[in-house]
Order: C-alpha cells, then sequence, then structure tokens
C-alpha cells in the first residue's frame, strides 16, 4: 500500500512539475511573440482569452495569421456591442457619429476577413493596406464624435483593443514583407489599372447606362442608374454615362468596378452642400463616397457648396482600393478632396479648396494635377494638404508629382495677405512628398505649417525634390525633425509611383514620367 501510495504522490509531482514547465514555456514564447509588438499586454491577453490560440506559434506566418484572426474576433465582438449601442444615443449628433462608426467597422471586418481569407489572393502589400485601412476606419469613427462636440458618452463605452490589435498585425506584417517587384507604367497608367480600363479611360467605351436629366438617357438621376448597376450578376465593370447638368446628388457607391463616364468637368457637376456646421461629420458630408473597390470616374466635377463659413465638408471621399480619377474636378473649400483610404490615382485632375484641402490616409499619387488654393475666411491660412497616419507601420501617405500649386482667382487680388503651406501634420505619422512640381508665389517660404506647437513635428515625413517655381526655394523651410530636402537617389527611389503601388513604399512619385523608376 505504501508503494502504491509513493507511486501515485510520484506520479502527482511529476504531473504538477509537467503543467509548470508547460505554463512557463507558454508564457515565454508568448513574451518572445508579443515583445514583438507595439501593444504586448493586448497581444498577450489575446492568447489568454481565447483557448485555440493557446498553441505558440513557431514561426513569424502563423503568429501574423493568428494575430489577424484574434483581431477579427475582437472586432466581431465590438461592433455587436456597437450596434447595441445605438439606443443609447441622446442626439441626433450622437446618433449620426455613432451611424458611420458602425459602418467603418463593418468595412474593417470585411478587410480583416479579406486578409485571412484563404481563398484571397491576398500579397503582404495587399495585408498592409487593408490593415492600414482598418486602422484608419476606426480613427475616423472616434474623429466623428470628436468634431461633433459628443465625444462624452457613447464614445468612451465603445472603447476597446481593437485598434492596439491592428496596430500590432500592422507590425508583424511589416516585419514579415519581403521587398516587392518593381511595376511599370503602362500606357501612362500604373500596372494596377488593367489594360481594358486602361483603354476605358483613354477613348469613349460603350456605355452600360445613360443618366440625362433631359429624358434622353435611361435615368435622370446616377443614384437610379446605381440602383440598375446592383442589379446585375457579377462585378464585371459597369459604365454609366452622365450627361451634361447640374446633378444635385448625395451618392454613396459601395459596388465595385463602377464607371461614371462624364462630358468633361465643365459639363458634368454633381453637386451637394453638407457640412460639420450643418451636422454632418466630416466622413459623411461627402457630396459622393466611394468605397467599392475599382472605381473609375472621368470627366466629372464633384463639388461641396457649403461654402467657407461651414467648415469641414468634402466634395468627394475615397476609401474605394485601386480607385482612379482622370480628368475630374474637385471644388470646396476646408477638406475638398478626402483621400481617405486604400490605394488611389489621380491623374490630370483640378482640385480647388482652402484649409487641408487634401486630406485622409490613403496611399495616394495625383500626377500632372492643378491644385488651386482659393481665398480663406478672414484669419485663416490655406493648408493643401493634411495627411492623416497615425501608425509608423501604415503604407499611407500623399504623393503629388509633377503638379502645378497655384493661386485661383479669387485668391490672386490677396495673395499678399493670405499665407499657403504646402501642409500640416493632422495626425502623428503624417507622410506627404511634393516631387517635380511646380509652385508658385503663394506658397510661403517656411513652407509647411504646424497643426498644434510641436506636435508630430519629428515623427512625420515631409519631402520636397527638384520643384520649381518662385515657391520652391526652400532656403527658408521649417527646420523640423522629420522634414526633409530629398537629394539622394536611394532616398528617393523609395518614393517611385513603381515602388508604391507594388508594395515597396508608400509614396508614390516618378522620376520620369510614366515609369516607375526616376
Amino acid at each position: 500500500m505504501a508503494t502504491k501510495l509513493s507511486s501515485f504522490i510520484l506520479c502527482l509531482s511529476l504531473a504538477l512539475l509537467s503543467s509548470t514547465a508547460l505554463s512557463s514555456v507558454l508564457s515565454t514564447g508568448l513574451d518572445y511573440w508579443c515583445s514583438k509588438t507595439p501593444y504586448p499586454a493586448a497581444c498577450k491577453a489575446t492568447f489568454a482569452h481565447d483557448p485555440k490560440h493557446y498553441s505558440i506559434p513557431k514561426k513569424m506566418s502563423d503568429f501574423k495569421k493568428i494575430a489577424i484572426e484574434s483581431t477579427l474576433e475582437n472586432a466581431l465582438k465590438v461592433q455587436s456591442h456597437n450596434k447595441w449601442l445605438g439606443q443609447k444615443c441622446r442626439t441626433e449628433k450622437e446618433k449620426a457619429a455613432w451611424s458611420d462608426c458602425l459602418k467603418l467597422y463593418e468595412e474593417t471586418i470585411t478587410l480583416l476577413n479579406r486578409t485571412v481569407d484563404p481563398n484571397t489572393k491576398c500579397t503582404e502589400f495587399d495585408s498592409q493596406t487593408w490593415l492600414s485601412t482598418g486602422l484608419t476606419n476606426l480613427e475616423t469613427c472616434r474623429a466623428g464624435f470628436v468634431e461633433l462636440g459628443v465625444s462624452d458618452f457613447v464614445l468612451p463605452l465603445m472603447s476597446n483593443n481593437v485598434s492596439k490589435l491592428i496596430s500590432n498585425s500592422l507590425s508583424i506584417n511589416n516585419g514579415s514583407s519581403t521587398p516587392a517587384v518593381t511595376n511599370q507604367y503602362k500606357e501612362g497608367f500604373p500596372a494596377w489599372v488593367k489594360p481594358g480600363d486602361r483603354r476605358l479611360l483613354q477613348s469613349t467605351p460603350a456605355t452600360d447606362v445613360v443618366v440625362a436629366q433631359d429624358g434622353s438617357g435611361n435615368y435622370k438621376t446616377i443614384k437610379a442608374a446605381l440602383d440598375a448597376a446592383a442589379k446585375r450578376s457579377g462585378t464585371k465593370r459597369f459604365v454609366i454615362r452622365v450627361k451634361s447638368g447640374v446633378y444635385k446628388e448625395n451618392l454613396e457607391i459601395k459596388l465595385k468596378n463602377i464607371y461614371l463616364l462624364g462630358d468633361g468637368l465643365r459639363s458634368t457637376i454633381i453637386t451637394g452642400s453638407r457640412s460639420v456646421v450643418g451636422g454632418s461629420t466630416t466622413f459623411n458630408s461627402a457630396t459622393v463616397a466611394v468605397t467599392g473597390d475599382g472605381f473609375i470616374a472621368s470627366g466629372i466635377t464633384f463639388r461641396n457648396t457649403a461654402g467657407p463659413e461651414n467648415h469641414q465638408a468634402v466634395a468627394l471621399r475615397s476609401g474605394a482600393d485601386l480607385s482612379v480619377f482622370y480628368r475630374c474636378s474637385f471644388e470646396g473649400y476646408q477638406d475638398t478632396l478626402y483621400t481617405h483610404s486604400q490605394r488611389q490615382f489621380y491623374k490630370e485632375c483640378y482640385i480647388y479648396g482652402t484649409v487641408d484641402f487634401i486630406f485622409g490616409n490613403a496611399a495616394v499619387v495625383l500626377q500632372n494635377c492643378m491644385i488651386y488654393a482659393r481665398k480663406p475666411m478672414s484669419g485663416q491660412k490655406n493648408t493643401i494638404t493634411a495627411q492623416g497616419r497615425t501608425d509608423p507601420n501604415q503604407n499611407t501617405g500623399i504623393s503629388i508629382h509633377d503638379s502645378r500649386i497655384m493661386a485661383a482667382p479669387d485668391l490672386k487680388p490677396v495673395i499678399g495677405s493670405v499665407k499657403t503651406f504646402l501642409g500640416r501634420p493632422w495626425k502623428e505619422y503624417s507622410r506627404t512628398v511634393f516631387l517635380q512640381s511646380y509652385l508658385d508665389s503663394l506658397v510661403d517660404p517656411a513652407g509647411w505649417l504646424e497643426w498644434d506647437g510641436n506636435f508630430a513635428l519629428k515623427t512625420l515625413y515631409y519631402g520636397e525634390y527638384k520643384n520649381k517655381g518662385p515657391g520652391s526655394g526652400t532656403s527658408g523651410r521649417v527646420k523640423w525633425g522629420g522634414y526633409r530636402v530629398i537629394t539622394s537617389s536611394s532616398e528617393v527611389s523609395k518614393f517611385t509611383v513603381g515602388n508604391f503601388i507594388a508594395g515597396s513604399s508608400w509614396l508614390p512619385a516618378t522620376g520620369v514620367p510614366f515609369t516607375s523608376g526616376l
């Protein structure tokens, strides 16, 4: 009996030792992997609260997969809670901000699903783009409550770790990615613009439906044409011809592969007047908002007529991945063109505005564009860009290449009394470059403006490369830690359009037109 008891005690002791050792291994493994992320506590909490993720990853790719799957599961739980919060909204403004958040979380969940879906062809650059967008979406959700002055009640109830988990996933993905192959321009467009779409942009394509206010088309409103497009089978390119006219419509385009073809930016105009002062969030103030992948527009003016006194008032907001705007115009004052997220390309476009009028957190290139600063309200300064990168691993930024920065007709008479700057840092890791562009005399010698004291001056990345014109001199430029005049060929090569589109860098630019290199 004593022998059996001794054996039992020995086995129990070994089991306890084994359990302790296993726990130690698990803990050490978690510490090892989670220490590689910006938010290790959130990382370890994810493992601890989800039994199916207890197995410690053996390699970085396993860790990345677990991290993104866990982020997705947390986002789903939070979205369920967010829907319930709608009944807690006390005012219309709270409800407006909450409503934006539901859309933004829903899109984030879709993108996270796409990133982990084995049936999706997802490169490292795709994954980084979609994770970057997810983080931007959650920041936009928070900003809506703040700008409407209602951040005290519903917003704290939304507080969660999803943003931290996406940041962790971004850092893991960035650490596991490999340099991309340079991707050439073809026929003057990035290689991700498919040959069929390049031909569409360079010719008058066959149209699926025609919109005409005089009744000569299939529909009188663009909304009716989009409703028809929603009934098509599959996601084949759908071309909507929008004939001359002023269309007073607020549009939200979620469908994939839509092409809006206008009769020219002076002839086909889509206009609205929503604004923050009028009760909308910046996000929801857009006259036209696009989130469907592969969107194309050409020959159209997007306009917001709210005026400078109504502050943030967006003409176009794009969160459409791989979207193209060709020979379009964007007219407003504050926050005209909201390049919200994803990968975007603007060619031969006109952009008009005053404060932060090209802003957002997409990976975006504007090439051969005409950018006009308008006359702002009394006491205001013009700032052309406000880039919104919040995380150093987001592959986002604004690149303005081979374009012209000019004074609009209403600014010219008072150009001496209004200061105009290339940009200011909206968020901590703001990234913007002006490359080989013409900067007229309206650009202040300092070039760039502070957002709030010393905020982001060391963490931003602002660059200028071989610009010309009376406003291009750099001797009087700001002395911030994050600002630089780019002279190194190896540094500027990181900002070529080819590298940006292929994923080896985030800022699009090119030294030789229509090629990916300098």
